[in-house]
């Protein structure tokens, strides 16, 4: 049973929404990824929604560009945390996708990520699961620790040649 939803108004966020699955299945944490247009197809997504729960779903990654009404329409319906992606589009710049999923109404929170920020989206579906998964846990801090060590290295070998030479690479 998957523990996350991966849901996207098109195609085109895929390159966006697999890096969320990337870091789900560095984690160990199964996930159902479908693409639902909440404009085109508003019955399949208000059941996608309503079943999120009984299908086990305990996060919700939604991303959607534009008016990016997947997120909030997910959060409106769905009772557990729902984390939005703004897509980077090309008239606004993903602004209009960002301030569409941050201004939500009162009661109706969802968590939302940078722009394009999809990798970030599925570590943070990782923490809230890891709250009540002490297995779970390690492997975040596991990963935090990862990240620590390659800053550390980048910086040693900077501190060895200099900045002129870590530049040439």
């Amino acid at each position: 049973m998957a523990q996350v939803g991966i849901v996207m108004g098109s195609d085109s966020d895929m390159p966006v929404m697999a890096k969320a699955a990337e870091m789900l299945d560095k984690f160990g944490i199964s996930y159902e990824m479908t693409i639902i247009s909440a404009h085109r197809e508003p019955d399949v997504f208000f059941e996608y929604a309503k079943s999120a729960e009984s299908k086990g779903f305990k996060v919700i990654i939604a991303g959607a560009g534009m008016a990016a009404h997947l997120p909030g329409m997910c959060a409106a319906i769905f009772p557990m945390p729902v984390i939005g992606i703004p897509m980077h589009t090309t008239s606004l710049g993903g602004k209009d996708s960002l301030y569409s999923i941050v201004q939500m109404p009162s009661g109706i929170p969802v968590a939302t990520v940078a722009i394009n920020g999809g990798a970030n989206a599925g570590i943070l579906a990782a923490k809230i699961l890891a709250t009540s998964d002490p297995e779970l846990l390690g492997k975040v801090k596991d990963y935090a620790a990862s990240l620590k060590e390659a800053v550390e290295k980048k910086d040693a070998r900077l501190q060895e040649v200099g900045y002129r030479a870590y530049m040439e690479k």
